[in-house]
């Protein structure tokens, strides 16, 4: 069976080199990026290049594909995926599009499709192991998702390094924030209600609000729930700056003759700043706490997850805990061991004991693992 990857960056590769690694899949990697394309060819990886913001590039791609991995941007994850479903072609996506990907659910069972969407780490693993935890619950009370990755050692000005596109970590420093707050559904600004926490192997971080909930809203019957992103504490600030000043903005301004929107020349300074060096070690914290009611007693499941960059592959942490997910569910749709037709979120597939513990064992042993916690 032929496996298409539709992106080669670095957590693109990454899901290509996992699902080539079996040897029992022809694994093929598309983009447009001749650079991202010969660094998949180092690691044995065939390659397409394609313009995968055009529709009839991305059918070119995927024909005689059994399984697709939707890896691009945010901005193309809609349509790409859409592009897909109408071939007929199950699929794994990890798109951090804006839109939301239910709508195209009507279409995925009428082609008969299984569309595991936001499967990378959050969402995705936030979502499994919050759909894990609220299934082993009467009622669920609170749910709080606390997420990030960051270099481990600390840089100035910007103390972070982005594995992935400037654009999708500058759309989730604009995108506004969904929150449930006392069983209502609220929007909040990106980046706003800062906190500090103190969270295992880490230390103290800084917590914000962003719009990381996604399908939660609707799948998970609980009066309140957040998700937070992690940085070094005073990143808020910094990024404020930036937006308040206008550099964020996507109205074009006149410079010496030259209309630019400056929040494209902002991805591209802040990309030369953020770029995640091949060797540069880093690090993925995620806690997901998920309290309620069972048997009349209050109960708390909290799964901690803290991974880091791998020096013997050279793999970024961040890049393993988005990719390994997303391989591990399409080797499951390739073989056929999880057949659910329409848009399938990930706290669906975490309701599902048998394949959540099939997903947390393969993550373990490609040496990613999550601890859970029972307390009440």
């Amino acid at each position: 069976m032929r496996i298409t990857v539709l992106g080669g960056g670095m957590v693109g590769r990454t899901i290509a080199k996992d699902l080539a690694a079996a040897g029992s899949y022809q694994v093929v990697v598309a983009d447009r990026s001749s650079e991202s394309l010969r660094r998949a060819a180092a690691l044995g990886l065939p390659g397409m290049e394609a313009d995968l913001s055009q529709a009839g590039e991305v059918e070119r791609v995927i024909e005689g594909s059994g399984v697709v991995v939707n890896a691009v941007p945010g901005f193309m994850g809609h349509a790409t995926l859409e592009t897909v479903i109408r071939a007929g072609i199950d699929v794994v996506d990890i798109a951090f599009m804006p839109e939301d990907p239910v709508d195209l659910d009507p279409l995925a069972k009428s082609k008969g499709v299984t569309a595991v969407v936001d499967f990378g780490v959050a969402p995705g693993l936030s979502n499994l192991l919050t759909g894990r935890g609220a299934s082993l619950l009467d009622r669920t009370t609170w749910v709080e998702i606390l997420v990030g990755g960051l270099p481990k050692v600390r840089t100035l000005p910007w103390e972070y390094a982005a594995p992935f596109s400037p654009v999708d970590v500058l759309e989730e420093y604009t995108r506004v924030a969904r929150l449930v707050e006392h069983g209502q559904v609220v929007t909040r600004p990106a980046l706003s209600q800062p906190e500090l926490v103190n969270l295992p192997r880490v230390g103290t971080l800084e917590a914000f609000n962003t719009d990381g909930l996604r399908s939660l809203i609707r799948t998970i019957d609980c009066p309140d729930m957040r998700e937070k992103t992690l940085r070094y504490p005073g990143y808020v600030q910094k990024v404020k700056l930036l937006i308040e000043s206008g550099f964020f903005s996507s109205e074009p301004v006149t410079v010496g003759g030259v209309s630019v929107k400056p929040f494209d020349l902002t991805a591209a300074l802040l990309f030369r700043q953020w770029e995640l060096k091949d060797d540069q070690e880093e690090f993925t914290v995620m806690r997901v706490e998920v309290a309620g009611v069972k048997d009349g007693a209050p109960r708390r499941y909290i799964h901690d997850l803290y991974d880091e960059y791998d020096r013997a592959t050279g793999a970024s942490s961040m890049s393993r805990t988005t990719g390994f997910p997303a391989a591990i569910m399409a080797r499951l749709l390739a073989r056929k061991e999880y057949v659910n037709p329409g848009v399938i979120p990930p706290e669906t597939v975490g309701r599902d004991p048998k394949v959540f513990q099939y997903l947390i064992e393969a993550l373990a042993a490609r040496g990613v693992s999550v601890k859970e916690t029972v307390g009440q």
